[in-house]
């Protein structure tokens, strides 16, 4: 065994902790960018009790609320001129993991001058940035537990992620109360996306013990409690469990990392804006058809937590679970036509390299291409 697991991240978990972010934050300034999104927590009321939170606690605020999916580079730079013309001296993010990737890097860039894009494909180092609080909204991406922000630039349509420990959020409030207001459709696709992060991490060239533990724990949780909650059960526990479970796999992706299947994804929303989590249910299946005997014992072991038998069913496994949480969906539907697959392609081999080197078994040019004409 040769590993390492550092996470300098205060993790704040329970129902109804969301209330203290006041309380919480103040032990990292004393005027907040409250980075959030377009509608959704201003509907729920959860922006408004997190302003009045902190507010009680002496912290003054400033809204950044302009941040949509797949955050742009161009809306990073409009929320650090917002924050150094308010003078604040940390950020907080309220909302999914596009709004928690793009407060990761708003609070880097007020510190790290330049283009964005120079610390994303390391032509830069960065040395800090502002103290971080992340109060995640969605189930999902895990941001909240992880040293990654990914970010599309609007010009070249890249999408990648700054990585970096610099953006390890100070705290981070996991409150599974705020995640009851989502609509079903969103809970079913960042659902997905944290059930990918455990596989991909748990199926990894950088897995190690810890990974494994926690990796197998988050599907369990999310194989058992997210289809119940797609149909409308609306179990406090199971909103915990899948809670955890999204946290789960932030953690495991900043030690492990993602593969195949965030690799090519990432092309896809990055060139046509899809949701994330759809784009993963389009591609994950025919990746996993390819992967499984690489690792038989693994992918096997994700089979029967989805209720299948062995490696040889997992793909099939996936697509059973895909259609219980009516997540079953193709790259078509989403708008991508066989047109757009060279360009995919190439632009996978250039930004997502990494990542395909990180799974069982590192795809060639020729069957990326291969594998998104089958998506479609």
């Amino acid at each position: 065994m040769d590993f390492q697991y550092h996470l300098p991240v205060n993790l704040i978990f329970g129902r109804g902790k969301a209330d203290k972010v006041g309380e919480i934050s103040s032990a990292y300034g004393k005027k907040a960018l409250v980075v959030t999104g377009t509608g959704s927590t201003k509907k729920s009321g959860l922006l408004d009790r997190t302003l009045n939170s902190l507010k009680n606690a002496g912290i003054d605020c400033t809204v950044f609320d302009k941040v949509t999916q797949n955050p742009l580079t161009t809306t990073v730079y409009e929320g650090v001129a917002l924050a150094k013309e308010n003078d604040c001296d940390m950020v907080i993010g309220v909302g999914g993991g596009s709004i928690m990737d793009a407060a990761k890097a708003v609070a880097f860039c007020c510190v790290n001058d330049g283009d964005v894009s120079d610390y994303i494909f390391g032509l830069k180092q960065g040395v800090k940035s502002l103290p971080i609080v992340l109060i995640p909204t969605t189930c999902g991406t895990g941001s909240e537990g992880n040293q990654i922000a990914v970010l599309t630039n609007p010009e070249t349509k890249d999408k990648k992620a700054i990585y970096t420990i610099n953006i390890m959020p100070s705290a981070s409030i996991v409150d599974p109360d705020v995640m009851t207001t989502m609509p079903k459709h969103v809970l079913s696709s960042v659902g997905f996306d944290a059930f990918t992060h455990a596989l991909e991490a748990y199926t990894s060239k950088k897995a190690s013990p810890l990974t494994d533990i926690q990796s197998l724990l988050a599907m369990e949780l999310i194989a058992e409690n997210l289809p119940g909650l797609v149909a409308g059960n609306n179990d406090p526990q199971a909103w915990e469990a899948v809670s955890l479970a999204a946290t789960l796999g932030g953690m495991v992706i900043g030690a492990a990392g993602v593969s195949a299947a965030h690799g090519m994804e990432h092309p896809a929303s990055g060139l046509k804006n899809i949701v994330h989590g759809r784009g993963l249910a389009a591609l994950t299946p025919c990746i996993v058809e390819r992967l499984a005997s690489a690792l038989p014992q693994k992918f096997a072991k994700v089979s029967q937590l989805l209720g299948g038998k062995d490696e040889t069913d997992c793909a099939d496994s996936i697509r059973r679970f895909l259609k219980a949480i009516d997540l079953d969906v193709r790259l078509g539907e989403l708008g991508i036509t066989p047109d757009d697959v060279e360009w995919m392609t190439e632009n996978c081999m250039k930004i997502s390299i990494g990542n395909l080197k990180n799974a069982p078994v590192t795809f060639s040019r020729d069957e990326v291409a291969q594998i998104y004409r089958e998506a479609i």
